[in-house]
C-alpha cells in the first residue's frame, strides 16, 4: 500500500473526475475536492473527501488551498467558456509549482490532438501540455479516447429504452475503445502513486476495440435482449446537442462527424493497453460488465409507454 497522500482533486462533482475521489477515499489516501459550490459536492462529502472553496479562475486563492498538499489531480472542466478554459489550466498548474506540489497527474479529457482543430474546447489540451512541460511542475498525463459514459448521454440511451437500439454517430465499421470513467479514476490514482513515472504521457482506452456491431452484441449479452447498432446521422447528433445547449452548439460535432463518414478516416480510439497496466495496475472493466452496471438507465420502458 502505498502512503497516504494529501490530494487536490479539480473538476471533482463532475463525472470524469468524481471517480479519482472514491478511489483515493478507498485506497486510504485524503482528496480535498475543489468546487465552487459545497451542495454540488455534498455526496463525496459525505462518503469522506474534504471540501475546499474555490474557483478556478481565481489564481490566489488555488495557490492558497494548494499549501500542504503532495499531489493534484487536475481535470479542465469541459463545458466552461472555452475563453477561460487555458487560464484554469494554468491557474492550477501555477498554484501548484508556487505550493511545491510533487505531483501533479492531468485528465486531459480527451486525446491530445496532433495540431491545432480550431475547436477552443480541443485546443486546450495542446496550451494546457505546453505551459505543464514549461512549468517544471512534475507531472503524468492521461488521455483517455472516448468515455462509456458518453454511451449514457440523450444520442444512445433513450434509443436502447424505446427501440432496442444503441446509437453512436459512428458508421458500423468505426472501432473504438469505450472506457468507463471508474476506470480512468482508478489509472488517475495508480499514477499519483508512482511519481517515479514523472514526465510519462499515456494514453489509454478500454480493453476492447468495438465496431458497431460489436457494441451492440455487448449490450445484448449484458441487457439479456437483442440490440441493433444504429449509425445515427451526424446531423440528427447536432440537433441534440442543439436541444440541450442551444442552438448552434452541435454544429461543430456534427460537421466533424460528417467529415469523417464522408473521408471514411476516423480517428484512432483504441490502445493496447498491456504496456499501461504494466506501469498502471489496476482491473478494467469489460463493455459487458460496465454495460450491466448501467442496466437500469437502459431498461425497456413499459409496453403501454410504447404504444
Amino acid at each position: 500500500m502505498a502512503e497516504a497522500l494529501k490530494v487536490l482533486v479539480y473538476g471533482a462533482t463532475g463525472s470524469q473526475a468524481s471517480p479519482v475521489v472514491y478511489e483515493l477515499l478507498r485506497r486510504g489516501h485524503r482528496p480535498l475536492v475543489v468546487t465552487r459550490s459545497a451542495e454540488k459536492a455534498a455526496a463525496l462529502a459525505a462518503a469522506g473527501a474534504e471540501v475546499v472553496i474555490a474557483d478556478m479562475g481565481d489564481r490566489a486563492r488555488l495557490i492558497e488551498v494548494s499549501q500542504g498538499v503532495d499531489a493534484v489531480a487536475l481535470l479542465i472542466p469541459f463545458f466552461v467558456n472555452p475563453m477561460d478554459a487555458p487560464a484554469f489550466g494554468r491557474n492550477a498548474i501555477d498554484a501548484a509549482r508556487a505550493a511545491g506540489v510533487r505531483l501533479l497527474v492531468w485528465n486531459t479529457s480527451g486525446p491530445m490532438p496532433p495540431a491545432p482543430t480550431g475547436d477552443p474546447g480541443i485546443d486546450v489540451r495542446l496550451d494546457t501540455a505546453a505551459y505543464l512541460r514549461d512549468s517544471g511542475v512534475p507531472h503524468i498525463i492521461i488521455q483517455p479516447t472516448a468515455y462509456a459514459e458518453n454511451l449514457l448521454g440523450p444520442w444512445t440511451a433513450p434509443f436502447v429504452v424505446a427501440e432496442d437500439k444503441v446509437a453512436y454517430p459512428n458508421p458500423p465499421e468505426a472501432r473504438v475503445g469505450w472506457i468507463a470513467s471508474d476506470d480512468v479514476g482508478a489509472l488517475m490514482v495508480a499514477a499519483l502513486e508512482r511519481p517515479e513515472l514523472a514526465g510519462s504521457s499515456f494514453a489509454v482506452s478500454g480493453l476492447e476495440n468495438a465496431s458497431g456491431p460489436e457494441l451492440a452484441a455487448a449490450f445484448s449479452d449484458a441487457l439479456g435482449r437483442a440490440i441493433r447498432y444504429h449509425p445515427l446521422p451526424p446531423r440528427e447528433f447536432g440537433a441534440i446537442l442543439d436541444s440541450l445547449f442551444g442552438p448552434g452548439a452541435g454544429t461543430a460535432a456534427a460537421a466533424q462527424y460528417e467529415r469523417a463518414w464522408e473521408s471514411g478516416e476516423f480517428p484512432t480510439m483504441h490502445v493496447d493497453m498491456a504496456p499501461v497496466l504494466a506501469k498502471l495496475p489496476v482491473q478494467m472493466r469489460t463493455l459487458r460488465e460496465w454495460v450491466a452496471e448501467h442496466a437500469a438507465v437502459f431498461a425497456p420502458v413499459a409496453a403501454a409507454a410504447r404504444g
